[in-house]
């Protein structure tokens, strides 16, 4: 089994950036919505866009945002990537791939296997799918430390492109990886030591954890 690609989400700070960097870490999460303890403003966004340019892939978590938002967050930190975390539609996650000609991540919130089915829709359509764990009604859509149940994901093989989220952790995402066969993991409140508050400490064994593997 190839290693899987690593997703550390969530980051605010110049030093967990380089602690991910550090790591080996693939890819640097930085989230654009405001309710979440993880938001980063333009100007803090542009730092750790600037910071991570050359060293680190750049992803930006959005939730049911408009062009002008994106564009603001795109172009502020040099995003790589587009993240779409809300109720996103096959049509618009096309219709913003084509307008920023950007890569676009679709994340699907999973509790059933009907859920894990659901992203069919996106393929073709996301150059990634992300299947996290479904949140309570009424809660944020992600970064809560909710696992899923990871068999659902042999319904989805290699349909498409995709990676698992949702409460993954140095204790446990080699068994996720194993089991699921995931070619991108993805972690946030896994590597924290409070709510939006990101674990150095924690970013190194997850890191070294996916690679033993």
């Amino acid at each position: 089994m190839a290693v899987p690609a690593i997703k550390i989400c969530g980051i605010s700070t110049a030093e967990a950036l380089d602690a991910a960097i550090t790591a080996r870490a693939d890819y640097a999460g930085f989230v654009f919505f405001p309710p979440s303890p993880r938001h980063v403003g333009t100007a803090e966004a542009a730092a750790l866009g600037a910071r991570a340019k050359g060293r680190i892939q750049r992803v930006g978590l959005f939730v049911d945002a408009d062009d002008a938002a994106i564009d603001a967050a795109v172009k502020a930190a040099g995003l790589d990537i587009v993240q779409l975390h809300g109720s996103e539609t096959p049509q618009r996650a096309a219709q913003i791939r084509a307008h920023f000609g950007l890569p676009v991540w679709k994340a699907i919130s999973v509790a059933s296997a009907a859920d894990v089915l659901r992203a069919q829709a996106y393929v073709g359509v996301a150059d990634l799918i992300l299947f996290d764990a479904k949140t309570p009604k009424g809660t944020l859509p992600g970064g809560m430390g909710l696992t899923f149940d990871w068999s659902l994901m042999a319904a989805w093989k290699d349909r498409a492109p995709w990676g698992l989220a949702g409460g993954l952790g140095p204790e446990n995402v080699a068994e996720a990886a194993r089991l699921t066969g995931a070619p991108l993991v993805d972690t946030s409140s896994g590597v924290e030591s409070a709510p939006g508050i990101k674990n150095t400490a924690r970013i190194a064994t997850f890191c070294a954890a996916v690679r033993s593997t």
